[in-house]
């Protein structure tokens, strides 16, 4: 492969990897995709992308992979469902090795893939870049300190983006989406926590990979910076929700529910590992949740087209016409194969 627009994206087989190769691969670039998960070939460009089973953690192999990369996307991540030690060592410490080999190999941009969980649970709306981050959970703590050796590096001139994204939804997002796919499928009634009057700001992996891609089409002092990223439009879950239901033609509803006594039972469930949803979820999903991308929006000269219930009716037909083959696949802890629902089946049976 020729040094010149070539792209290594760690994460290669996630959901975002997926997304990234193709965007950046209909623009002419040659890919180089790392993971330790299974690829999906048949979704990729195959002749633009190379797959390696590559982990992050591993130093010396990904700087083999990275050799002659003009960018890098740094998407890997482990997610909630992983061990503590997993997301520990592969967050922080795959982050480390990522960007000293940028460095060293005076990579031209990176472009690291943080998370608004960084934020934690916080009371102010929107939330800027500049307010205080307070991770719940491995999972947000892991990415705290990824960034702080990000910003270290960036201070010393490295060319760093950190991008700290809302929870991004479209075509070949499973996960803990494809229980609420699930449900819809069947016209189940859905449990919100608390009322559902919160506005929680979602964002299109579509508008996610069109800002990753802009910000590598140029070399500015300002890129090196990090920005948050969510949909413009949104509205409150009940409003979203509705929206979704109606076009995507499902009978399901949601339905209030006493917040407190949901969020303990659901963390009850947690612990005792009899329920996928992880504490950043149900203990933000009864609040406003949503950040400034007027930062963003300003640098870029560029903003988001899709609103929250675009990206989840995007998300949703796909997941409808893949539907037999998505449930052939079994379940997983990746974004790109459906999670357990442990007890969560059972109730669905009473909805």
């Amino acid at each position: 492969m020729q040094k010149n627009k070539l792209v290594l994206i760690t994460g290669g087989a996630g959901f975002l990897g997926l997304h990234v190769a193709r965007y950046f691969a209909e623009r002419g670039w040659k890919c180089v995709l790392v993971d330790i998960l299974p690829y999906q070939k048949s979704e990729y460009p195959q002749d633009k992308c190379l797959f390696l089973e590559v982990d992050v953690r591993d130093k010396a192999k990904l700087k083999i992979a990275m050799k002659n990369c003009e960018v890098v996307v740094h998407a890997a991540a482990a997610l909630p469902l992983w061990s503590p030690i997993d997301i520990m060592t592969t967050n922080v410490l795959g982050t480390k090795n990522v960007i000293e080999l940028t460095k060293e190999l005076n990579v031209r941009r990176t472009i690291y893939i943080s998370s608004t969980a960084v934020y934690g649970v916080p009371k102010k709306h929107p939330i800027v870049e500049t307010d205080p981050v307070q991770g719940v959970g491995a999972y947000g703590h892991s990415k705290i300190a990824a960034e702080k050796i990000a910003f270290k590096y960036m201070a010393q001139g490295t060319p760093i983006t950190i991008i700290r994204p809302k929870t991004f939804v479209g075509t070949h997002r499973l996960g803990v989406f494809e229980i609420l796919f699930d449900w819809v499928h069947d016209n189940v009634k859905i449990p919100v926590v608390g009322s559902g009057k919160n506005r929680y700001q979602l964002l299109s992996v579509e508008d996610l990979t069109e800002a990753i891609y802009t910000f590598t089409e140029k070399d500015k002092s300002a890129y090196t910076d990090v920005f948050n990223i969510g949909a413009e439009k949104f509205g409150t879950v009940q409003e979203d929700f509705s929206q979704f239901f109606r076009t995507v033609h499902s009978k399901s509803r949601l339905f209030a529910t006493p917040a407190w006594p949901l969020k303990m039972t659901l963390r009850a469930l947690e612990l005792l590992h009899l329920s996928p949803l992880y504490q950043w979820v149900y203990e933000t999903a009864d609040k406003d949740s949503f950040v400034s991308i007027d930062k963003l929006k300003h640098v870029l000269n560029w903003k988001p087209k899709y609103s929250n219930s675009d990206a989840l009716i995007q998300a949703y037909q796909w997941y409808q016409k893949n539907y037999d083959e998505i449930k052939s696949r079994g379940s997983g802890v990746n974004h790109t194969t459906g999670w357990k629902q442990g007890v969560l089946a059972i109730a669905k049976k009473f909805l």
